[in-house]
């Protein structure tokens, strides 16, 4: 029994430690990429569409269409089209007094915004209206930096890319340690993933908010056929299937306001998790056997599958036969008990903490080269520095809960704390 314990936890360490190992080398080129030097050469300037999908967004969704009426790009060239999505207040005409297009969308049994985002692409191509090159889609709590679109048009414009996504910054990163944690995930995910991918030509991820899509694509798909709770991971790797490039603009910045709940927070992030777990069930098999197609398209679906191979849950599994483990000890005779016992106590243990320091050690890596960008006082970034491996820890119960129950789209509020967000460039 304790050969088999120790072999088992032993064969689950070097299993997760050389599937994850190739982003070690992510994080040695997060640290070696550097800001480019904006291109002099004129570039085309194409015709966008921004796309927002709200629902229920009266609070913020004004702000959002005034940051993208005031972009440092021809007016002429940016439409702005808004989804009201079984709105009950005012969501529509504030958008459109702030100079939106509106569409009105009443559906109780298709929700979440792939579903809107389907409706609104096909609608335009019924009205002859889906002629952009490429097409914006932002979250109504979204800020979006006045380069943004002049910086999204700078890197799409060398027709590499079938997608583009963002520096994804946050409207409230200090407002409390929740608000942290997601923060600076966000700013891990663009610093030490998407740049490194970026610099050796594989597939991006979007994330979300504040990315682009080709016109040709949202055509050839006839729509937005992504309706999974995670539409943005399905449709990352529905293009690293397809070979389809997602590239990453860093100077293009858009500033997201985060849950400051542990409720909401909960909410999102079961959302999140089921939707992964969606992923895995229809996509793995795909992935898996594209890993074998080529040296970029090859890689980029073993990045995907990465992404999105529920890890953690082959954790929570070994520490629970730990667990187990530890009980049935008590069972037998007390020499064979006390190894057994310290096994899996030093297992239980050092994944822990193994764990934490690792997070850790990403915080510290991700605010320190982020420094200058996380716009709240260094005390308080050293304070949720620590507070963020306890943040990531939350995830353990919400992947466990969504593994098992049925999980809905629900609307996240945002707009309480506006007049006093912290960790703000607007």
């Amino acid at each position: 029994m304790y050969h088999f314990t120790e072999n088992f936890n032993t064969t689950v360490a070097i299993i997760l430690t050389l599937l994850y190992l190739y982003q070690l080398g992510y994080l040695l080129l997060g640290f070696a990429c550097r800001k480019e030097k904006t291109e002099c050469t004129p570039q085309k300037l194409h015709r966008f569409a921004a796309i927002i999908s709200a629902r229920n967004e009266e609070n913020v969704i004004g702000s959002l269409i005034a940051s993208l009426k005031a972009q440092n790009y021809p007016q002429e060239l940016l439409d702005i089209y808004v989804i009201a999505d079984n709105c009950t207040d005012q969501t529509a005409q504030v958008a459109a007094s702030a100079g939106a297009f509106v569409y009105h969308r009443y559906n109780k049994h298709q929700i979440g915004k792939g579903y809107a985002l389907d409706f609104l692409f096909k609608r335009l191509a019924e009205e002859g209206k889906d002629t952009y090159d490429g097409y914006f889609v932002f979250d109504a709590d979204n800020y979006v930096d006045p380069d943004f679109v002049k910086e999204m048009n700078a890197t799409f414009s060398s027709g590499n890319y079938a997608a583009l996504t963002s520096y994804r910054n946050s409207k409230n990163f200090g407002a409390n340690w929740i608000s942290a944690g997601y923060g600076l995930w966000f700013l891990r995910e663009a610093r030490f993933l998407n740049a490194p991918r970026m610099k050796l030509g594989v597939n991006c991820a979007i994330s979300g908010t504040g990315f682009l899509v080709s016109g040709d694509i949202i055509r050839e798909n006839g729509g937005w056929p992504f309706h999974l709770l995670t539409e943005d991971i399905e449709f990352s790797v529905d293009c690293a299937l397809k070979g389809r490039v997602i590239g990453y603009c860093e100077k293009a910045v858009i500033y997201d306001e985060q849950p400051v709940t542990f409720r909401q927070s909960w909410d999102q992030r079961l959302r999140w998790s089921k939707g992964f777990y969606q992923v895995d069930y229809h996509y793995s098999f795909p992935l898996i056997r594209n890993i074998f197609s080529g040296l970029r398209r090859g890689f980029s679906c073993y990045d995907m599958f990465m992404t999105v191979a529920p890890g953690m849950l082959l954790t929570m599994a070994a520490i629970w036969f730990n667990v187990v483990i530890l009980g049935s000890a008590f069972f037998l005779p007390q020499r064979m008990a006390r190894i057994l016992i310290h096994e899996n106590v030093s297992f239980i243990m050092e994944t822990i903490l193994a764990f934490y320091m690792g997070l850790l050690l990403y915080g510290a890596l991700t605010t320190l080269s982020e420094w200058k960008k996380i716009s709240i006082s260094g005390w308080k970034k050293l304070l949720y520095l620590f507070t963020f491996p306890i943040f990531m820890f939350t995830y353990i119960p919400i992947a466990a809960v969504a593994l098992v129950s049925r999980v809905e789209w629900r609307p996240i509020y945002h707009g309480a704390s506006q007049r006093k967000l912290s960790g703000n460039r607007m």
